[in-house]
């Protein structure tokens, strides 16, 4: 791709995802109904998703910045339904999506209609996810979505591959296939397995420079990736496990380096995101005019077809997977919690596709072993392409009216605030114990003014979330603890201006301006973080 169509994809797509932040539109629905609107103004340059940059360039960070903001503790907690849908749901749908298209598309071979099953079959949840964390729906299904995004790629990835060699007659039988998805499977675990805990020492001995640490955190992703490839296993499955284990110990990680990762690999993840879901609005004019066997249509028959297959066999699965296993084991009943039909709806309705299913289905060869062509590849684009388009647009617009239909129980924020509070009281009462351990030590021996600012700032800590327990301001509506926190922001931003002009009356120099400024930015941070909490 040419260096201005990039940029102006890039610029295009983060303007548009900007927006949609002063709406109610999910950003990903507007960003695909953008490039959708962009593939038919004329002179807007052809932008083809090309699998080569996507799966190993693309996916890698994308899959790394959900891993580390994931819950570990919480996957293993929900590892059972995770697994039935990033697993058991994706070859379930691999076959169902796929029988139904060869029986539906005249002349269609089996092997060629199992792949565009294996192509559709991943959800892509980011939406979905963004959409539950917006509205407040309980951890459990937030995580369910969440683990089940990561994970299933691998699957459907695995799936498409042994099809696909199976489609081009390259002599591949159901065992060939079981046991190259088990090595897939088992060898993208180990690999993440083996780098995570060399990967996590480096890091931890490269703390003197957060520089360093922060460019290691950048090329993690696609070195797990690359090495597990390079094996024949799952890239998706190492840079999962990798980012997992990173997340979770990354509290071992010096302050200065976590955040400024948090910075990077959100804006990272902003720029993929925001540009990958307008990409798939921008394949309309690629995707239409390989339609030339095939009357357009015929075609839309077809795409309605797969649509309300791939939606009711999500449903087909996620109810029986969700409530036979409690009706058979008194295990599962008493240790998970009580589950009613509305979860399984929501869960069932969000199952939307994404970039991944595109960019698997843009990698289908387009010649078999010996002569002829894959069978009806330009119409497994389309069928691919409208499955997206149609699950993002109307599963995604009907998501969040669905949720307030069922009105499921939200996140409680005051027992979550309570159990805050808590915490940051067991912290506090353990740092106070050890401060007057260390001042007992002639070696930090301290100014009473000095002792007393520490003493308060932990005081401060253990009160804020106390705070905002209380009854709010009845004029501006804040808690004592945001009061007290805009009041901050406000102190510092009067210091920052007088820093400021001092450097312009040339009492101080700049190399001391940007000294003072960064010692208030960080103070603004946490200020931020804790009032953002």
């Amino acid at each position: 791709m040419a260096v201005m169509p990039l940029f102006l994809l890039v610029a295009g797509s983060a303007a548009v995802a900007g927006l949609a932040r002063r709406t109610p539109v999910p950003a990903p629905l507007l960003l695909v109904t953008a490039g959708l609107a962009a593939s038919y103004i004329p002179g807007v340059p052809d932008y083809t998703l090309d699998p080569h940059i996507v799966l190993p360039l693309v996916l890698p960070p994308l899959l790394h910045t959900a891993a580390l903001d994931s819950s570990y503790l919480g996957l293993r907690a929900n590892l059972r339904p995770v697994a039935l849908l990033s697993v058991g749901y994706v070859l379930f749908a691999t076959f169902v999506v796929g029988y139904a298209a060869y029986l539906v598309i005249p002349g269609l071979p089996l092997t060629a209609a199992l792949v565009l099953g294996a192509v559709v079959a991943p959800p892509d949840a980011v939406a979905a996810t963004a959409i539950a964390r917006k509205l407040g729906l309980p951890h459990r299904i937030t995580t369910i979505l969440q683990g089940e995004s990561l994970f299933n790629d691998a699957t459907a990835i695995t799936a498409y591959k042994v099809l696909v060699a199976a489609a081009i007659g390259a002599g591949v039988t159901w065992g060939d296939g079981v046991k190259q998805f088990a090595v897939a499977s088992v060898g993208g675990i180990g690999v993440g397995l083996v780098l995570m805990v060399p990967l996590h020492w480096l890091r931890v001995r490269l703390r003197e420079s957060a520089l360093l640490e922060n460019t290691l955190s950048l090329l993690i992703p696609f070195v797990a990736y690359a090495a597990a490839e390079q094996l024949h296993a799952s890239g998706v499955l190492a840079v999962v496990v990798v980012a997992l284990y990173l997340g979770h110990r990354s509290w071992q990680v010096d302050f200065e380096t976590r955040l400024q990762e948090d910075a990077v690999w959100k804006m990272v993840s902003f720029i993929l995101e925001s540009a990958v879901f307008a990409l798939i609005g921008l394949q309309l004019p690629v995707v239409v005019r390989g339609l030339e066997e095939s009357g357009a249509a015929q075609a839309l028959w077809y795409a309605a077809v797969m649509f309300v297959v791939v939606v009711l066999s999500r449903f087909v699965w996620v109810f029986p997977a969700t409530f036979l296993p409690r009706l058979l084991s008194a295990r599962i009943r008493t240790r998970e919690p009580e589950v009613t039909w509305t979860a399984p709806v929501i869960v069932g309705w969000a199952g939307m596709r994404g970039v991944v299913s595109l960019a698997i289905a843009f990698s289908i060869p387009s010649a078999l072993h010996g002569d002829g062509s894959f069978p009806a590849r330009n119409l497994v684009l389309f069928l691919t392409f409208t499955t997206v388009i149609a699950t993002l647009v109307i599963q995604g617009l009907t998501l969040p009216v669905l949720i307030r239909a069922l009105k499921l129980p939200g996140r409680d924020t005051q027992a979550e605030t309570l159990a805050e509070a808590q915490a940051q009281n067991e912290a506090s009462r353990a740092a106070e114990e050890r401060l007057d351990e260390l001042l007992q030590d002639p070696r930090n021996a301290l100014p009473g003014p000095l002792v007393d600012r520490l003493r308060s700032v932990m005081e401060r800590r253990r009160n804020s979330v106390w705070e905002r327990l209380g009854a709010p301001n009845e004029i501006t509506g804040e808690s004592a603890d945001e009061t007290y926190r805009r009041l901050a922001r406000e102190m510092i931003d009067a210091e920052r201006r007088v820093f400021v002009q001092l450097r312009d009356a040339r009492r101080i120099d700049d190399e001391m301006l940007r000294t003072l400024l960064r010692r208030l930015d960080l103070e603004e941070a946490t200020a931020y973080r804790e009032s953002a909490a």
